[in-house]
């Protein structure tokens, strides 16, 4: 049995990844346990920074809240006491992807059985897991709903990927890919996107499956690009490349918020939530990972495509109800800003056919994470 913890229907909670770089030469470094153990002795951040895979990455994370503006407003002040730890170590952060330039030969492993695990049986893969990520919790207030929540927002991977797509470089190379991280995440054991299973009783007999066959030790190691996580009784969308900007942030965040409580509604309502086949969904990631914003998407079943652009102009357009709601319209309108002023991986590449340098990017990005965080982007 697979017991899923329902939460208040739409509620939220976000973890956002930063990477930590030396003030001066802007290159990854291995200091999250220095910053962690002052995060310790601060009461307010206890639990709301925490550490991750490597040693040159932490985690911002949320409480629960209503609303994506109170969620931020957590997430700005948090950062602003990491900020007041970080900057008399020499340290600045960025959040994106991946690094411009750092390599992933260069980096530590935070030492801990699962993450020694991991790297122990991935191996060559699990070594180059030099990714940072954004993840979404939205509340779900009945297990029924959790399943065809989650088939239907598959359709809107493209959607997400498209505009948080903040990965072009990798190990000082252009790739050609607007999300390279989501290429490479995909190759870990039970990531990439989820089965489509039409009953709870079909997920619990493939968890039960892991956990027999010894893939998984724990329900959280699936590593779904959109999962139930029943621990919390959410649906976590896990789609997103980290983003530099809070303002960035919070515009995903209100999508996927908008998307689960429309679905939601609609289940109550006694309707049917359309899905795709599965290869629909495989192409479509392929598509935005390579073009993002460029990309165009399957929409549906009937394989209609579309620019990915126009598509989230038109959604945008249709959940705006659902918006005033929630009271997220103004983080939701900001969907569109990525069309008006290129999505990270654009800017990233631009700054760095202006300069030549990928230094320059990578200051780009620490200076977009610093202004994004104070309200100035």
């Amino acid at each position: 049995m697979v017991d899923f913890a329902r939460s208040p229907r739409s509620t939220l909670g976000v973890e956002w990844e930063l990477g930590l770089v030396d003030t001066a030469s802007l290159d990854l470094v291995p200091r999250a346990g220095e910053v962690l153990a002052a995060v310790e002795e601060r009461a307010a951040l206890r639990g709301r920074i925490v550490g991750e895979m490597l040693t040159n990455t932490v985690e911002a994370v949320t409480g629960v809240h209503r609303t994506v503006a109170q969620a931020s407003a957590e997430l700005a002040k948090t950062i602003g006491q990491l900020h007041e730890i970080t900057e008399p170590l020499g340290i600045r952060m960025l959040s994106a992807g991946t690094h411009p330039f750092a390599r992933w030969k260069d980096q530590q492993v935070t030492e801990a059985e699962r993450y020694a695990e991991l790297i122990n049986r991935t191996q060559w893969w699990g070594r180059h897991m030099l990714i940072f990520g954004l993840h979404t919790h939205v509340g779900i207030d009945d297990r029924d709903k959790v399943l065809p929540i989650l088939k239907a927002l598959l359709a809107y991977v493209p959607h997400l990927q498209a505009v948080s797509a903040s990965s072009p470089f990798w190990s000082r190379q252009d790739t050609s890919y607007a999300s390279n991280r989501a290429m490479m995440f995909q190759q870990l054991p039970t990531a990439g996107l989820p089965y489509q299973f039409d009953a709870w009783a079909d997920y619990e007999a493939y968890t039960r499956d892991m956990f027999t066959t010894g893939v998984i030790d724990e329900i959280n190691e699936i590593r779904w690009d959109i999962r139930p996580a029943p621990k919390w009784g959410t649906i976590e969308v896990r789609v997103c490349d980290a983003m530099p900007s809070l303002r960035e942030v919070a515009a995903v965040t209100a999508f996927v918020q908008c998307l689960v409580d429309d679905f939601s509604a609609r289940l109550d309502a006694g309707e049917t939530l359309p899905t795709m086949p599965d290869w629909f969904h495989v192409e479509n990631k392929w598509r935005a990972a390579r073009y993002a914003m460029e990309a165009i998407i399957i929409e549906n079943a009937a394989a209609d495509e579309r620019p990915v652009t126009d598509v989230i102009a038109d959604e945008v357009a249709r959940l705006q109800p659902v918006a005033e709601r929630l009271g997220c319209v103004d983080e939701l309108a900001d969907m569109l800003r990525f069309a008006e002023t290129g999505a990270s991986y654009q800017r990233q590449r631009a700054e760095f056919y202006r300069t030549g340098k990928l230094t320059a990017v990578a200051r780009q990005l620490a200076e977009e994470f610093d202004a994004g965080v104070h309200g100035r982007l």
